[in-house]
């Protein structure tokens, strides 16, 4: 009997905090807890969707596990092409430079994530020759190659960026996050900035790749339609925290933390037959630089006792592969949407 394979990143116990520095002396005052104890795994194949309200720390969340970002404390464990699993959290450049092309980044706005200076050629071209590819004839032919893989012409690769749509340089910053023939991409709300329609085809291209490609994705977003769409499993962030992870079907049919079912209760149905959720959030997120005591969502949550004002909930299996941070997760009933 074969042993199931490793998950292809598994994240524990991550942190990332901001320091607070005030005075002539610039002495830390506090801390922003950006990321405050996350911990996720992501399967060889599958698409993780990383979901919440702006300001949750999923972004920063993201450029850690990318290593863009030093985490403060924490475990980012890799597995390898070769087979075995390394933490990269405290990594060295020198240590990570070798792991980089296992892992690269979609990030969210196509107009400021692309060199205006550079054209495409130089554009998805630059990550091969950094990594050795020095033949200019060899870096063009996969240039155009990758071009056509996101569904571009090849002759627009002496063209500058400006003259491209919206739609068109996020598909030049696909390319460039496959030159390098990635394992794990981490999609930064790369839909976000783009008119609906153009949404829908990048959507579609970015599931089209990971068949042909076989990669593995952590796609961060705020719209749960998106994320509904293209997401195998989904985990939920509320200030810095994880507070729901579960497949999408189960997350969206029956979700088990107030917080994912006000986030369902927000996302709006074409039918006006059908209920879109019972829970309305009241208040503002709470300040990651000075979150409540307890439960952070307990000062807007309608089933808050007094319990969830003074004890932090511990993540918990409720059923196969549903984990919940919530007091009273097996006592209420919430509603999520209809399919």
């Amino acid at each position: 009997m074969t042993q199931p394979k490793p998950p292809l990143l598994e994240v524990k116990n991550l942190r990332k905090y901001f320091p607070i520095r005030k005075g002539f002396l610039r002495r830390v005052v506090g801390n922003v807890r950006a990321v405050d104890d996350v911990s996720l795994f992501i399967n060889e194949g599958e698409t993780l969707g990383l979901v919440g309200e702006s300001g949750c720390g999923k972004t920063t969340a993201s450029r850690c596990i990318i290593r863009a970002l030093i985490p403060s404390s924490g475990e980012i464990n890799l597995r390898t092409d070769q087979g075995d699993t390394v933490n990269i959290a405290q990594f060295s450049r020198a240590q990570l430079r070798p792991l980089r092309r296992q892992m690269q980044m979609i990030f969210q706005d196509p107009y400021s994530s692309l060199n205006p200076r550079m054209t495409l050629f130089d554009i998805v071209g630059e990550p091969l020759l950094v990594n050795g590819l020095t033949d200019r004839k060899q870096r063009t032919e996969r240039v155009a190659d990758l071009l056509k893989l996101v569904g571009l012409r090849p002759e627009f690769m002496q063209r500058f960026p400006h003259a491209f749509s919206g739609g068109q340089r996020q598909r030049i910053g696909i390319a460039r996050a496959l030159a390098l023939h990635p394992r794990l991409v981490v999609a930064d709300e790369p839909v976000s900035a783009l008119d609906v329609s153009v949404q829908a085809q990048t959507l579609n291209l970015l599931l089209d790749l990971q068949q042909r490609l076989h990669l593995t994705y952590l796609f961060v977003s705020h719209s749960l339609s998106v994320v509904k769409h293209i997401c195998d499993r989904v985990t939920v962030m509320y200030v810095g925290k994880i507070v729901e992870t579960a497949s999408t079907e189960e997350i969206f049919r029956a979700p088990k933390h107030p917080y994912t079912a006000a986030l369902m209760s927000a996302v709006p149905v074409a039918d006006p037959r059908l209920k879109t959720g019972n829970i309305e959030l009241q208040g503002d997120v709470p300040s990651p630089a000075n979150p409540p005591s307890g439960c952070y969502f307990h000062p807007r949550c309608t089933f808050a006792i007094e319990k969830c004002k003074t004890d932090a909930p511990v993540q918990r299996e409720l059923s196969p592969n549903h984990f919940v941070s919530c007091h009273r997760a097996e006592e209420i009933k919430l509603e999520g949407i209809a399919a």
